[in-house]
């Protein structure tokens, strides 16, 4: 640990996680990293920040992993958490605001670390892997690339910055400890979101599929992308019958690859 670590005031921003498979609520799964990376650079000086309901019963997942306490800002669903997260910090002065890179319910925009860097003036790094030092208010940082590859930057406090699933994974989560964890609730002056308040939510669905798109540069291959045989074994070559025949035969097919619906 860095001499300058020691003096760090961390803030992790957590919200509320869905599991992909079971749809149950959970610790999403970035914000837990997230919280992992602060508790590594400061855990004595780390606060885990939630806006929303102090009784929600994943909270306690995050808190499990040793915490004694979280913050909560006490928001209905319908309110603008980004206005109560920013007055919270813009009185408490953290040097590092560390979030998910999106949320796993509600909106899931990832715009949460950027509308508040914007409304907060700093600036925000976006997909970290790992905060490597601090030293003399400036923060070094790896950002997550594709392909396991990373880049080295250097960033003045305070920052925002959002945690990438190539952070070290979070550390598993005890019942007793996060029973046994006070959640502080502070009620806040929420601000309604009113264009949230006409929107209709519903699960995501799968996106349809592409058919392949064979880009064959000489007649030979061309040839070979004709006659090769498909992979699927739903493969049907239709010579004989009407026009309508054949066009169902193609709505068929459009259908089981989920070209359409």
């Amino acid at each position: 640990m860095q001499p300058d670590n020691a003096n760090l005031n961390i803030v992790s921003l957590v919200s509320v996680g869905r599991h992909p498979q079971s749809g149950r609520q959970r610790r999403a799964e970035q914000d837990a990293r997230a919280v992992e990376l602060g508790m590594t650079l400061n855990a004595e000086r780390l606060t885990v920040l939630h806006a929303g309901d102090p009784q929600e019963p994943s909270l306690r997942s995050y808190a499990g992993v040793g915490l004694s306490a979280m913050q909560v800002l006490k928001i209905g669903a319908k309110d603008d958490a980004v206005i109560s997260i920013a007055d919270y910090l813009q009185g408490n002065k953290p040097d590092i605001l560390l979030t998910g890179v999106r949320a796993e319910s509600g909106e899931s925009s990832g715009m949460m670390p950027y509308l508040l860097a914007e409304k907060l003036g700093w600036p925000v790094v976006p997909r970290i892997a790992d905060i490597v030092s601090v030293e003399k208010g400036v923060a070094e940082v790896l950002l997550a690339l594709p392909r396991g590859q990373r880049r080295a930057l250097k960033v003045a406090l305070p920052f925002v910055a959002s945690v990438d699933n190539a952070a070290p994974e979070a550390r598993q989560s005890a019942y007793g400890p996060g029973m046994r964890a006070e959640i502080k609730a502070q009620t806040v002056a929420a601000v309604a979101d009113t264009a949230r308040s006409e929107w209709i939510e519903a699960p995501a669905k799968p996106k349809p599929k592409r058919l392949k798109v064979v880009k064959a540069k000489t007649a030979a291959d061309r040839f070979k992308a004709a006659t090769a045989k498909p992979q699927g074994a739903s493969g049907k070559v239709v010579k004989e019958g009407s026009a309508r025949e054949m066009a169902q035969e193609i709505f068929n097919l459009l259908l089981e690859e989920k070209v359409i619906k």
